[in-house]
């Protein structure tokens, strides 16, 4: 039966699951595993989406409340694998592991022609983490941490409460689990101390780094909110996705105006008016941006004050 947006806001986290479950078609599953974690399998293609969500991500995303893997991969009419975490446990639990040695027992991973593993952030962890059960799959991972072993990470202070929780058994160093994968892409702003000191952890010969300036802990929506990351695991599902094609999906950050923003902010911070001009004039003839017309007309004054003039604007059919 049909649940209204209404409804699913109204479902308390336990009712939504049932209501999850009922996206398992005949040939997939829906499992509880343990009090924290839940997977659910959407048989329908011979390419396989496995996605590390949680239930407050999703259910937060917007009134649809359905995985972002699920609408990825259902818009190829492709498989989707979604583990769903309630709350920060970086999917460290003795039945998320039982989960992953099952499907490898039953050759689950060997039935698909391509396989991709995409998360972020603790997510991301657990994408790469989980990836040596699916050899030759690709990996998708959006600002991941290695580890929270304090011996290998006790530099980053963000995660406290999980340095009680072991990262050295089993699927526990991720980067070390990604050996046996096809290609791994570790998507993280350079500017983030933190997560580039983590992505720094995954560099190995079958690894691409790729750098997201500006961006800033919001990569990942952003990265959402621009469909880059749908058009990411759409091209990693066809096994096309290289460093080149990412760059060219990444020219939609022109039109993001929350990117726009934080690059003005940081031309600001670093003191360069001539270019930060340039860029809000940018902003401005494309997007009409009253915000940016605003700091524009600033900056114009400040540059002429010290005899700088900006180039002449192009006219409106010459801009691309």
């Amino acid at each position: 039966m049909a649940v209204s947006d209404n409804d699913l806001r109204s479902l308390s986290d336990r009712e939504w699951l049932d209501h999850l479950a009922g996206y398992a078609d005949d040939g997939g599953f829906f499992a509880r595993l343990g009090p924290r974690h839940a997977a659910l399998y959407v048989d329908d293609g011979p390419v396989l989406i496995v996605t590390f969500e949680t239930i407050a991500g999703v259910r937060g995303r917007d009134m649809v409340q359905l995985p972002f893997g699920l609408r990825a991969a259902g818009r190829k009419g492709w498989s989707h694998l979604c583990l769903l975490a309630d709350g920060d446990t970086w999917y460290r639990d003795r039945a998320v592991y039982a989960l992953f040695d099952r499907l490898v027992d039953d050759a689950f991973f060997e039935d698909f022609d391509q396989v991709v593993f995409y998360g972020a952030g603790m997510a991301g962890y657990a994408a790469a983490a989980f990836s040596v059960s699916a050899p030759g799959a690709t990996v998708v991972a959006v600002h991941p941490q290695a580890s929270l072993d304090p011996a290998v990470a006790g530099w980053d202070p963000r995660f406290r409460a999980m340095r009680r929780v072991s990262f050295t058994d089993r699927y526990g160093f991720a980067p070390e689990m990604t050996e046996g994968a096809g290609p791994v892409f570790i998507l993280y702003d350079p500017f983030e101390r933190l997560d580039a000191m983590h992505a720094a952890l995954f560099a190995r010969p079958w690894t691409t780094l790729l750098p997201c300036r500006y961006f800033g802990p919001g990569l990942a929506a952003a990265l959402e909110e621009m469909s880059v990351m749908t058009a990411i695991l759409h091209a990693a599902g066809t096994g096309t996705f290289d460093a080149r094609l990412f760059a060219t999906f990444m020219r939609a950050r022109r039109n993001h105006q929350p990117y726009l923003r934080a690059l003005s902010e940081r031309l600001e911070r670093d003191e360069r008016p001539y270019l930060n001009a340039l860029v809000c004039r940018n902003v401005v003839e494309r997007l009409r941006n009253p915000r940016f017309q605003v700091r524009l007309a600033e900056l114009e004054a400040e540059l002429r004050a010290e005899g700088i003039r900006l180039p002449k604007r192009r006219w409106p059919d010459q801009q691309r």
